[in-house]
């Protein structure tokens, strides 16, 4: 992959992240709350459901403005991973099908990008390396 076409892609999952949790966080206990809404018949304690939503939105525009910025953004990028999984477990445990196309395809995103880090371009991680 070359850094232009890393660039792109990366700044590519870094908006969405961003996005999703920037639209996220001014109603935080909104979306906490339709989330608990969705999860009432799964399997799973709404305790932890409900700390999860809280966490979600924050988690997203953490790592969509480190991406943005290209610091962090192996880091970054593993964490991205992460919390899709944690939500592709989720979006499974309440059988919302449609949702999971979509999160696959960041998980995707993901593993390319993690995969050719080194090609990393325009980003503050860069200058710190060079510093």
């Amino acid at each position: 992959m070359n850094n232009i076409a890393f660039l792109l892609a990366r700044l590519a999952i870094a908006g969405s992240m961003f996005g999703h949790g920037l639209v996220r966080l001014p109603k935080l206990q909104t979306f906490s709350e339709g989330m608990v809404a969705d999860f009432k018949d799964a399997a799973l304690p709404i305790s932890l459901v409900s700390a999860f939503s809280y966490i979600i939105p924050i988690a997203e525009f953490v790592i969509g403005l480190l991406l943005l910025l290209g610091l962090f953004t192996r880091v970054a990028l593993i964490a991205g991973g992460i919390l899709m999984l944690f939500l592709i477990m989720g979006t499974s445990a309440i059988e919302n099908w449609g949702a999971l196309p979509s999160q696959l395809i960041h998980v995707a995103f993901f593993a390319v990008l993690l995969n050719h880090v080194q090609s990393n371009y325009l980003a503050v991680d860069n200058l710190l390396n060079k510093g």
